[in-house]
């Protein structure tokens, strides 16, 4: 009887991906509900040796994690970081009479909930709940509705991480043994990759064209004046950038009439004396239509080219506002509208903007990117009606409210009618000469009143957009009011950004737009690109890493092959195959060779010599006409031309090392290898270095019986300024300045990671601006020890918190915002978590501070440095007596770690 009552009054559990998620959910269902997070997966492959199975360790395959002989069994484990959070699950479960799966709609949030049955066992119903927006509409219907685990789901999802894994496990440590270690590759990530290296050899291989033309300033008879442009001269056209042949420079026509400078200037001396006439005014109608809603990708591009912001920053905006309950589900690739969001939006588009601006019926949206998914709906604001943007701007942070407001607008702006206006040619004879004049006019805005692609301001784009000109008929007489010669020079391929590299991998159908974000942030942080004035910019080493796989396992980059891939994995969701056929396809080949058979050999038959070796070409003049390659060592790329050699940045980017400059830094190398002069005291060579890391001051060589001292330049300071003077007295830092009176400690002054600093004892100070450590004097020192210490542990108890926020639910102490030695970090008397750089100290709201608290919480405490060795105690009898080869040992020096010059060291 008592059990029957125990269980009458269980309460059922809820298990969703986040904490944020599960209280958001929690508000709409009633006390019948316990609401819990798994905080992400709670099960995935091991991650490295460690975490194999003991059993499974001897296993030929153990290192990849799955089976590959037996049905490619996927040996999945709980990390070490997981098991707190998966023991609470389960008591939570001991006691619920239902177990409600609540993870997001797509694949992977289905593998969750799979992974979370499998692990938990529940003996009580299962039922899975999916929802695509966190209303009390849709959690309720969802509860009205559930249904089981989609089987042909998760065998989709866990067949991509199995042929990630293989990929990635296989294919890297190739490229550790012929490139550098450290480096990764994968299904997606190489093929992007592949995608930013070749533009980059187009811009290489571009040859830039100048061409020139004439800017004539006519008046109407009104007086108003507009500008037109040359576009032929006796009856022969005037080329524009597209006529030009980006390889070489030419003209691919060469009937159009090339202009160069001199001759344009005494083209527009001879027309200034014409009498100039409308020939042609010609207007036609246009019409634009709205954009579909945001799906991840778009909404990936848009936020980047309005906002700045990066594909990371936008999905972790776009998570947050989908899990507080404001818009719906975020990773979706459908630009489909739910019916009562279509109503939703139309609504608004009347009380807002007036009924002119509703189109008669309402606007149906397809997708055109391979394999949508039209079930899903496109990323909107949730509920109905929409909340306006401003009545949550208190509960947003600054970033939350800019994106709700760019979906906002964007939504509403689908369901509006079409903008409409004309276009204006007006063609102008002056002798020979023919110019163009073309304007425009809107003449309703229709969509545009509510959102403009790539602008911030609707309203002041609108009027951008109109190039108004004067009222003019065939056969007016025009002034003529100055005619400017103008130069033109073709422009090679606009590198790849965040936002088009997006929009080039979802068009080509790699990959899934949900994963772009975590892709970019991988070949950001394995060096394979670096970001210059917002562009992605490959590095040699993804030059090496391109060439590598091309030349020897080009099918693996394929861009045809790479978007099947997409197709065979979503023809297993939609259960027209298995996902064991394709990965036996994948891996052992049918027909073609699979991923085993193209790998093997590949140790043996890759050159890394030639794979890491770029030709930059042979110079046609001087003394040295060898080939120049870059080769990518170890260490770093750096250039070689037979015996000479110069090291470069890792950031150089590479259609700016010409012929040209890499001759220079050959040269700059050689003179390099002449000493600034001999120091007085050792009687030993400075030189003046460029490593890696950047210019320094070497004394002696590697040669020599002792180890070079090297000394990197302080801050300002350049190469050609340093002289023998200036060389050896950066080697006398760390310096001693003086004694402190009160205690007779050293001062100290050091050239350190984070700047120049002063040490005395225990206490640092950093030096301002304008003190120079080789100057400074120990009154100056005294002086700033006196100071109270500006960042660090000893200065933040004596500074005052940034903000101080109500107490935790969690400790009951006030959660404060502090300032840290490496940035803002938000305290909770028991946990420490850093404030995101996305976000602003002023505008982070107190519910952002408790999920960022929550988060690292869940995640354990921080990993201490192991503690420093104490002295050794006094050796007993039994000590001394130990074997001679340890004390050898013992005795034997340890390594020296020598600052070097990359193509020294390659070389």
């Amino acid at each position: 009887m008592a059990k029957r009552q125990a269980t009458h009054n269980a309460k059922s559990l809820v298990i969703v991906e986040s904490p944020a998620k599960a209280r958001t959910i929690g508000k709409f269902l009633g006390p019948r509900f316990v609401v819990e997070a798994s905080i992400g997966h709670v099960r995935d492959l091991p991650r490295g040796a460690k975490e194999v199975p003991a059993k499974y360790k001897k296993e030929e395959w153990a290192h990849l994690g799955v089976n590959v002989n037996e049905n490619f069994d996927p040996i999945y484990i709980v990390p070490p970081d997981k098991s707190k959070q998966v023991k609470k699950l389960k008591d939570l479960l001991d006691g619920a009479s239902d177990l409600y799966l609540a993870t997001d709609e797509d694949r992977e949030g289905e593998a969750i909930s799979w992974h979370l049955s499998e692990i938990l066992k529940p003996k009580v119903p299962v039922h899975r709940l999916v929802f695509h927006e966190i209303t009390k509409e849709a959690i309720d219907e969802a509860l009205e509705k559930p249904r089981s685990i989609d089987a042909d789901l998760v065998q989709a999802q866990e067949a991509r991480r199995i042929i990630d894994r293989l990929y990635g496990y296989e294919v890297s440590p190739l490229l550790w043994r012929k490139v550098r270690p450290k480096l990764s590759a994968g299904r997606v990530q190489s093929v992007a990759v592949r995608l930013i290296v070749e533009r980059e050899k187009k811009r290489i291989a571009f040859k830039a064209a100048t061409y020139w033309d004439l800017e004539a300033t006519f008046a109407s008879k009104s007086g108003e004046e507009f500008v037109a442009k040359l576009v032929s001269v006796g009856k022969r056209d005037l080329p524009a950038g597209k006529d030009f042949d980006p390889d070489t420079g030419a003209i691919k026509n060469t009937a159009l009439l090339l202009l160069d400078g001199p001759a344009a200037t005494q083209l527009a001396d001879r027309l200034a004396r014409g009498q100039a006439k409308v020939t042609s005014v010609e207007e036609k109608p246009y019409i634009t239509r709205p954009y579909p809603p945001f799906t991840t990708s778009t909404l990936q591009q848009e936020a980047n080219r309005k906002l700045g912001f990066t594909a990371r920053r936008t999905m972790q905006v776009a998570q947050n506002l989908y899990e507080n309950g404001h818009i719906t589900y975020m990773r979706t690739d459908s630009t489909n509208l739910a019916q009562v969001a279509i109503e939703a939006a139309r609504d608004l588009v009347a009380s807002q903007y007036g009924r002119e601006y509703l189109p008669a019926e309402p606007r149906i949206y397809k997708s055109k990117v391979k394999n949508a998914q039209e079930a899903h709906e496109a990323i909107r604001p949730a509920g109905h009606p929409f909340a306006f943007p401003e009545d949550l701007r208190h509960k947003l942070s600054d970033d939350g409210f800019r994106l709700y407001d760019l979906i906002w607008k964007r939504t509403i702006a689908s369901q509006m009618t079409d903008a409409r206006g004309r276009r204006m040619t007006v063609q102008v004879d002056l002798d020979d000469a023919r110019f163009q004049a073309t304007g425009s006019t809107i003449d309703f805005p229709g969509y545009l009143r509510a959102y403009v692609e790539g602008s911030d301001d609707p309203q002041g784009d609108l009027a951008n957009r109109e190039t108004i000109l004067p009222a003019m008929a065939t056969g007016d007489a025009l002034g003529c009011r100055a005619i400017e010669p103008k130069s033109h020079t073709t422009q090679p391929p606009a590198r790849f950004t965040e936002a088009s590299l997006t929009k080039a991998l979802e068009e080509r159908g790699i990959g899934r737009p949900s994963t772009y974000a975590s892709i970019i942030d991988t070949i950001l942080a394995r060096n394979y690109v670096f970001k210059k004035s917002g562009a992605l910019v490959p590095t040699w080493v993804a030059f090496s890493v391109s060439q590598l796989l091309e030349a020897h396992l080009p099918k693996l980059v394929d861009y045809e092959f790479t978007a099947q891939m997409e197709d065979d994995l979503d023809a297993i969701s939609r259960g027209e195959s298995t996902h064991l056929d394709y990965l036996k396809r994948f891996y052992f080949g049918n027909g073609t060779p699979g991923l085993k058979q193209q790998l093997s050999n590949k140790i043996e038959e890759i050159d890394a010599r030639t794979v890491c070796s770029i030709s930059l070409g042979k110079p046609t003049t001087g003394p040295y006409t060898d080939e120049i390659f870059v080769r990518v060592g170890r260490y770093g790329p750096y250039l070689e031309q037979g015996e000479r050699r110069a090291s470069i940045s890792d950031e150089t980017p590479p259609d700016e090392l010409t012929i040209e400059g890499a001759l220079a830094l050959l040269e700059r190398a050689a003179i390099a290898e002449q000493p600034l002069g001999i120091c007085p005291e050792t009687h030993r060579p400075i030189y003046i270095r460029v490593g890696r890391f950047g210019p320094y001051v070497q004394r002696g060589t590697p040669d020599d019986d002792e180890k070079p001292k090297n000394a990197s330049l302080l801050p300002g300071m350049k190469p050609e300024d340093v002289d023998l003077a200036t060389a050896l007295r950066l080697l006398t830092l760390p310096r001693t300045v003086g004694h402190h009176p009160a205690n007779n400690e050293p001062i100290v002054a050091h050239n350190g990671r984070f700047g120049p600093y002063i040490k005395c004892g225990d206490e640092t100070r950093s030096l301002p601006q304008g003190v120079s450590l080789l100057e400074i004097t120990l009154d100056e020192a005294l002086a700033l020890l006196a100071e109270p210490k500006r960042r660090g542990r000893g200065a933040a108890a004596k500074r005052e918190p940034l903000r101080t926020f109500d107490a935790s639910p969690v400790t009951g102490k006030p959660v404060q915002l502090l300032e840290g030695r490496y940035g803002p970090y938000f305290a909770d008397g028991e946990t420490n978590a850093s404030l995101p750089k996305d976000m602003k100290v002023d505008e982070v709201t107190f519910q952002q501070a408790l999920e960022l608290l929550a988060d690292r919480a869940s995640r354990g405490p921080a990993k201490k440095r192991p503690a420093r060795r104490a002295k050794a105690a006094p050796k007993t009898k039994a000590a001394k007596k130990a074997p001679a080869k340890k004390a050898a040992k013992k005795a034997a020096p340890r390594k020296k770690t020598v600052k070097r010059d990359v193509a020294k060291v390659e070389s």
